[in-house]
């Protein structure tokens, strides 16, 4: 099967289009572009793999080939509602997976692509009506939620139909620049046992945030907790710059529900990007230009004083079982004591470098378990 596309990566590269010779995937609605289909694929590898190993519906959403949310369901708390601007509990599981995906970094979730384990209900549908996004790949849909789909983005919004029964080939080829390349596909299944050394309390994070580095251009760093990503930072050079960039986003996940920031009144009309960037803007207020300030006042009802960073660490430090995986192995432990200062308890890595000694010295010296995998997972 071959489908025409907009265009390629940049409008300017025409002549784009994808192929595959079953009929495994199928456009619903939209007209999906080159990077549409990239965050899509690997959308879909990253949920069916998870609700396989998870035995829960899984959700992810992506933007530029990589993840910037992954999930299982679970309940949500009026808190977690809160801080994603939700007005309702009564959510399906396959919703709230999708609820705690884009939850997990909902500036990076601007307009991205979800991929969905299971069928899609007339609950996530209307989840998803309300949020900026540009498609959505999933095994099935009700009639319902289709309808309410189609009339998203008026009428452009891309809906892909995977069949969950398609098996890809044992090998995968790339061509670049003239040069062809063909490997095994990286197939290797991120499950439990790969963690059988410590806590059933955080097993089910450590399989999310380490089966969302397989999907995540390297280098490739993720901080989770409760079963879902927190914070990613991929695609750097510097593998301390990625841990820096997944701590500095777990920060502000868990300032979200500090009752200073639950407690702001936005003015009426506020969309929920905006929202989200005034929450962004509150939680660096100290760092804010007088102009900054001033926007972030009028966006306000009313202006609680802002947190200090006694308050910042102290709130951080209230939470348990924060786990970091890294794709590949942790060479320094700047590594680890960046992750100290966002309470990480669990740390896994493959293991394998000269200085693999140290790195265990500074995880024993605050107290953070360590887990050597064996398993490297690049992607590049």
């Amino acid at each position: 099967m071959r489908t025409p596309l907009k265009y390629g990566v940049n409008p300017h590269q025409g002549k784009a289009f994808v192929s595959n010779p079953t009929k495994d995937l199928r456009v619903l609605n939209g007209t999906p572009g080159y990077i549409n289909f990239l965050d899509a694929l690997m959308a879909w590898q990253l949920v069916m793999e998870l609700a396989d190993s998870s035995g829960k519906a899984s959700a992810a959403s992506f933007k530029h080939v990589s993840p910037a949310g992954a999930a299982v369901a679970a309940p949500l708390s009026q808190e977690f509602l809160n801080a994603q601007f939700l007005a309702s509990r009564d959510l399906s599981p396959i919703a709230t997976a999708y609820a705690r995906a884009r939850g997990g970094d909902r500036m990076c979730s601007f307009g991205d692509a979800l991929a969905v384990s299971q069928k899609v209900d007339e609950s996530l549908a209307l989840l998803l009506k309300s949020e900026v996004s540009d498609l959505i790949i999933a095994p099935d849909y009700d009639d319902v939620a289709l309808d309410i789909l189609r009339s998203k983005k008026s009428g452009a919004y891309i809906i892909l139909q995977m069949d969950p029964s398609y098996v890809p080939p044992v090998t995968e080829e790339r061509q670049l620049f003239g040069f062809n390349f063909e490997q095994e596909r990286n197939a290797i299944a991120i499950s439990k046992d790969l963690f059988s050394g410590v806590s059933s309390d955080v097993t089910e994070s450590l399989l999310v945030g380490t089966t969302a580095l397989k999907y995540a251009q390297s280098n490739s760093v993720c901080v989770s907790y409760d079963g879902q990503v927190i914070g990613l930072g991929a695609g750097q050079q510097s593998r301390i710059h990625c841990t820096r960039l997944a701590c500095d986003k777990a920060d502000k996940w868990m300032m979200q529900f500090h009752p200073k920031v639950q407690a702001l009144v936005f003015q009426k009309g506020l969309t929920k990007p905006d929202k989200a960037n005034v929450v962004d803007q509150y939680l660096l207020w100290d760092d804010l230009s007088q102009n900054e300030q001033k926007d972030v006042v009028s966006k306000l009802q009313i202006l609680p004083e802002s947190i200090s960073r006694d308050e910042k660490l102290s709130w951080v430090g209230s939470f348990d079982n924060l786990c970091l995986s890294s794709d590949a192995y942790i060479p320094f432990r700047d590594n680890i004591d960046r992750a100290a200062k966002s309470h990480v308890m669990v740390v896994a890595h493959p293991g394998g470098s000269v200085r693999d000694e140290i790195v265990k010295a500074a995880c024993e010296e605050h107290n953070i378990a360590l887990l050597e995998t064996g398993l490297r997972c690049f992607l590049h």
